[in-house]
């Protein structure tokens, strides 16, 4: 069930959006500021466990996030989680519903989030008149598909230490490319649970790798906050050769 989210009582313009000036970011043409700015009608807040999005749902919305973590997910028939991957600032929700009608995910907040609302039915504007920002949200769609199959390909061929190192990496550099990284410190949502349901491992496993990376000072985790203490070392115990595109779109 979807909760309902809390409007948000001072929305952000997109023309002074604390996105634009990341790093990680393409600037927007002066129309394509404008059309997005007409595009968000407004903005919504949710808590953990708030859904944003439920599987099997229509939604008449499309979200990005402006703050805070959320995590995909499909349920199980035994009522356990697969999760699917993280969702952090600038990352476009809800487009699966958009094309596909039905979400075949849930989305759910991980931290508190604030969310910039788009109607879904407006998306097709958006491809008529604004063939540059079509294209990105094109580019956001193919960027989740390769997501996915680095997470599948983990899942599917690393072993336990390989696929924590992996997530972790991935995590931890796109953390960083929006600013989220401060003094080699990550403020971390994640309990060792969801990172277990993301990667198909035991919770006990799970503490055991930990604690093996951590032995090893590759990574110290604690208190909420992740450290990557030798990153040289855990990019090659995951075979890391992916990048995050240093300068990616958002809608």
């Amino acid at each position: 069930m979807v909760a309902h989210l809390e409007r948000n009582g001072k929305t952000t313009p997109c023309f002074t959006c604390p996105l634009r000036a990341l790093r990680g970011f393409r600037e927007f043409t002066p129309q394509e500021l404008e059309f997005v700015n007409s595009f968000k009608t407004a903005e919504a807040i949710a808590e953990p466990p708030d859904t944003i999005l439920a599987e099997g749902a229509v939604s008449p919305h499309l979200y990005t996030i402006l703050s805070g973590w959320v995590f995909r997910y499909k349920t199980l028939p035994d009522g356990g989680r697969q999760i699917l991957n993280f969702g952090l600032p600038g990352d476009f929700l809800g487009l699966q519903s958009a094309m596909m009608e039905a979400m075949g995910h849930s989305v759910e907040a991980l931290t508190r989030v604030t969310l910039c609302v788009f109607p879904r039915e407006k998306l097709w504007t958006l491809y008529q008149s604004h063939p540059s920002l079509a294209f990105d949200v094109t580019w956001l769609a193919s960027r989740e598909e390769r997501v996915m199959d680095e997470h599948l390909l983990a899942v599917g061929r690393r072993s336990a230490s390989e696929r924590v190192a992996f997530m972790l990496l991935a995590l931890w550099q796109r953390a960083r490319l929006v600013n989220l990284v401060e003094d080699n410190v990550l403020r971390f949502p994640l309990t060792q649970q969801h990172l277990a349901d993301a990667l198909g491992l035991s919770v006990v496993h799970t503490n055991k790798v930990i604690r093996k990376l951590t032995e090893r000072d590759l990574i110290l985790w604690r208190g909420g906050a992740l450290s990557v203490r030798d990153e040289a070392g855990l990019r090659s115990l995951a075979s890391y050769d992916s990048a995050e595109k240093s300068c990616r779109p958002f809608i």
